[in-house]
This record gives structure tokens, sequence and C-alpha cells, in this order.
């Protein structure tokens, strides 16, 4: 019986060891656990906390166990967690505000549990808690982020419906142009062709999109224009005219496409100017048949006058003189104006060719300096003929039309210049062209202008007033004359100081000559 006795209280003596052991694991636990604890009493009270809770209350244990939890949850919340608790048994995962000692309040997660004695009583419930303030600045972060994305999508979307609005405007903008468009990419492929340009070029846009320049050689009705823009389309073309037929001629530009200084494509713009070529030579045709026309009777006057003047026809008095004088000067200048007339129209009809033969422009000045020397005199200007190195390569000249054309310029020199003034012809050469000009010191040409000098008709404001003579069609001649042996022509002038007119011609010799139309 005794021995039954030390049994027994072996095995309550071990059961309360291990009884003590779990107790102080239970403490240890929950005085270890990095999340806050705490026991709570059924009417609200603290009964007791870990270190993790008094971290996170700002609270030592012994300021909040025996204070009711409102002490760190506002009254609503603090009633509706232990209400909900006792009445649920646990609650997971319930957001609440705390508020910390000497802190800012936070979001945390509350997660409780009832606990029971041994007859299964609520005594209380544990409280264990979550900092949610990473979590809530995470959230916050990226509900900003969210925001930011759907304004930048917003943003992106209205910009591509702005865009997409330009890019259909510009597109009918284009499909309506007049003129025909091809866009070329930096690499010389087609890349767009307005409705316009195929209808012009009678090629379907099809055919042609993603083509390069130089594949339109392949294309029968296309070879004209593939060698006019060339295959690396030509960048300085400017209004350079494609007859395709007799009455279908286009004007043909090509334009650069640069952005931020970098060229990115090339565009082609064809405009369609049959029309006005028709009615120009209409008119030049009908200028050339009066010109014909007239041109007859006048020169029948002129040698009438001209017998009448030299008595053939019987004697003369000096008042019939004086009077058949002025009838013989205004026929030459009627005579004058035809030939003008005629030598434009052979101009504008591509009739104007020249035969070059290798001169010497110096004798081909001289003479027509020396038949103005009377001219000269007579005005009271000086003439001078200046020649800058004593030898001067010859050039490839019809020389009857450079006699015009050095006519046309000196005669205007005289014209404009006042008695007593200069007129100087000087002629020079820079090894790769022989260089002229004519220098006035006459009423200069006003700034305004400038830009008409070379067209035809045009005559000065500030001439006309002087009462001179003239068609107005000489400098467009000329023009064309120096232009025809490949040669450039330009000006100087200021008003009231005298104008300086300049042209070159290249040298070359007989083996490169070329006929070209003026």
């Amino acid at each position: 019986m005794v021995a039954t006795e030390s049994s027994e209280e072996k095995k309550l003596s071990l059961l309360a060891d291990d009884l003590a052991s779990l107790e102080n694991y239970i403490h240890d636990l929950f005085s270890f656990s990095p999340l806050p604890i705490c026991f709570i009493s059924p009417i609200g009270v603290v009964l007791e906390v870990n270190p993790a809770f008094e971290n996170i209350s700002g609270f030592k244990s012994y300021e909040i166990i025996g204070e009711s939890i409102e002490k760190v949850f506002k009254k609503d919340e603090a009633e509706s967690l232990t209400k909900n608790t006792l009445e649920k048994r646990v609650i997971e995962g319930k957001e609440m505000t705390l508020s910390p000692k000497g802190k800012e309040k936070i979001f945390i997660q509350a997660f409780t549990r009832v606990r029971k004695d041994e007859k299964g009583k609520i005594v209380g419930y544990f409280l264990g808690l979550f900092d949610l303030t990473k979590i809530k600045e995470t959230e916050s972060e990226l509900r900003e982020a969210q925001l930011a994305l759907m304004n930048i999508l917003e943003d992106t979307e209205g910009a591509r419906k702005i865009a997409e609005e330009e890019r259909s405007k510009t597109q009918e903008i284009i499909n309506s142009l007049a003129d025909g468009l091809l866009v070329f990419d930096k690499t010389n492929y087609l890349a767009l062709m307005n409705p316009r340009a195929e209808k012009l070029l009678t090629v379907k846009r099809e055919e042609l999109i993603g083509q390069r320049a130089v594949d339109f050689f392949k294309f029968e009705s296309l070879k004209n224009l593939a060698d006019l823009i060339g295959g690396e389309i030509k960048e300085d073309l400017f209004r350079r005219e494609l007859k395709l037929t007799k009455n279908f001629i286009l004007e043909v530009s090509t334009v650069p496409l640069v952005a931020n200084g970098t060229r990115i494509g090339s565009l082609v713009i064809l405009h369609d100017v049959s029309r006005e070529k028709i009615v120009e030579r209409m008119k030049t045709e009908f200028v050339s048949i009066a010109a014909h026309q007239l041109r007859t009777p006048l020169s029948a006057i002129k040698w009438t006058l001209k017998m009448m003047l030299d008595g053939d026809l019987g004697e003369i008095s000096i008042e019939q003189r004086e009077f058949l004088n002025k009838t013989y000067r205004s026929n030459e200048r009627m005579i004058t104006l035809i030939n003008d007339l005629l030598n434009v129209t052979r101009i504008e009809e591509g009739r104007y060719l020249y035969r070059p033969i290798l001169s010497d422009i110096a004798l081909v000045l001289k003479f027509v300096i020396n038949s103005y020397q009377e001219e000269a005199k007579k005005r009271q200007i000086t003439l001078k003929f200046k020649q800058v190195k004593k030898i001067i390569p010859k050039v490839l000249l019809d020389i009857e039309k450079m006699k015009l054309a050095f006519q046309n310029l000196i005669d205007n020199a005289l014209k404009y210049t006042f008695a007593k003034g200069k007129v100087v012809v000087t002629l020079d050469s820079n090894g790769k062209e022989v260089v002229v000009s004519v220098k006035d010191s006459g009423v200069g040409i006003a700034e305004e202008q400038k830009k008409r000098v070379f067209t035809k008709f045009f005559r000065g404001t500030n001439v006309i007033k002087m009462e001179t003579d003239g068609s107005g069609l000489g400098l467009f001649i000329t023009k064309n004359i120096i232009v025809s042996h490949d040669g450039r022509i330009w000006f100087e002038s200021k008003p009231g100081k005298g104008t300086t007119f300049y042209f070159a011609i290249p040298i070359r010799n007989q083996t490169n000559k070329r006929l070209k139309k003026a």
C-alpha cells in the first residue's frame, strides 16, 4: 500500500514539473513573440501584455495593465471588438486604428480568440496585433502609381486621338490636293502617293508603294519622270517641265524633307501645266503671226522713207526732211520691237538655237562698243572698254546672238545714264569662265523691282519717267542668250548710283560644245 502511494506521488510530481515547464514555455513564447499580444478581460480591461505590445502601443506594462483597451483604441472600436469576440469566439483580421502613446495613429489588424478556464467559462480573450503601416504606405504608393499610370494612359490616349485626327486631316488634305504628291523615305523608297498623282501618271499606287525611285524605269509611263528626278532623287530640282504628250505637260519639283537637321526623305510635286502651256503656245503663235504680218509693211515703209530722205523721189525741203526723219526713227523703233517680239516667240517655242564657234569674245565686244561710240558722244557719255588680262581664252559663241546681248546691255546703260556720265565695259577671265561687266553711273534700279528685271516687258518706274523708248524685252532676250551658252547673268544696283550687269560664259573647246535651246 505504501509502495503504490509512492508511485502515484512520483507521477503527480512529474506532471507538475511538465505543467510548470509548459507554463514557462508559454510565458517565454508570449514574452518573445514579435507580434504584439495582450490578454483582455470580458469587460475590456488589459490583464497582460508582451514586450512587442509595449513597443507598438508606447505604454509600459505597468501603464497599461488594469486599464481599458479604450486607452489605445477608439471607444466604439474597443466596445465592438470585445462584444464581437465574446459572441463569435474568434475574430481574424479586423482593421482598426491604434493610438500609441506620444505617436501618430497607425493602422493595425486585430486577431482575437476567447480564453476559457477549466470549467469552460470564458474568462477573457487574447488580442494579437499586426502593424499595417508599411502595407498601407505601399498601398498608397501603389494607388498613386496607379493613378499616375492612368493619367499617363489618358494623356497618351488623348495624344493618340489628336495625332490620329491630325493624321486623318493631313491625309484628307493630301488626297484633295490638285497637285500630285510622291513621298520617298530617306532610302528613296516610295512611302506615299496621293490620288492626284495616280491620275496624272496613270498608274495605281499599289504598283508603286514600296518601290525605289530607280525602279520607276521598269514602268513605260514613268521612264521620263524617273530620268528627270534620278534614282537618288535630285533635291535641287525646281519647276522642271516633263512633257508626257504634246498637250500634257507636268511641272516637277523636288523638296527635301528634313527633321531636326536630318534628311528623312524627299517630296516630289507634280503640277499639271498643260492648260497654261496651251494658252501660252496660242499666245506665242498669235504674237509670231502678228509680228510677221507687221514686219512686211513696216519694211516697205522704211525703204520708202529712205528713198525720200536720199532724194530718190525728188528734192525735199528742210521741214519735210525733219518730219520724215522723225517718221523714219519711229518706224525703226517699231521694226526693233517686232524683231524683239519674234525673238521672244522663238525662245518660247524652243526654236532659238545657236550655232557656236570658237571665238574671241574681245573682238565681238569691241565691235559693238565701237558701233555705240557715236551715240555715246551725242549723249555726252564716256564709253570705255577695259580688258583686265592680256590673254582671254576663246569661247564658244553664236556671234550674232551674243552681239545682240551686248547691244541690249550697252544700249540700256547709255539710255539710263545722264549727260557727262560714264559707261565702262570690262572683260576678264577666272580660268573657268570669261566674265563681262557693263557698269554705268545711271539712275539705278529700285530695290522692290529687282526681282522683275529679267522678265518680259519690264521697265523700271524711274526710267519710264525719263521718256526713253524701249520694249522691255531686251534683258529677257539677253538672259536667254546667255543661258543658251550655259552661262549665267546677274547685276548689282543702287538707285541714283548706277547699275552693273555681269555675265559669265564657260571656257570650253570645240570638242565639248553642245547645242542648247534658249
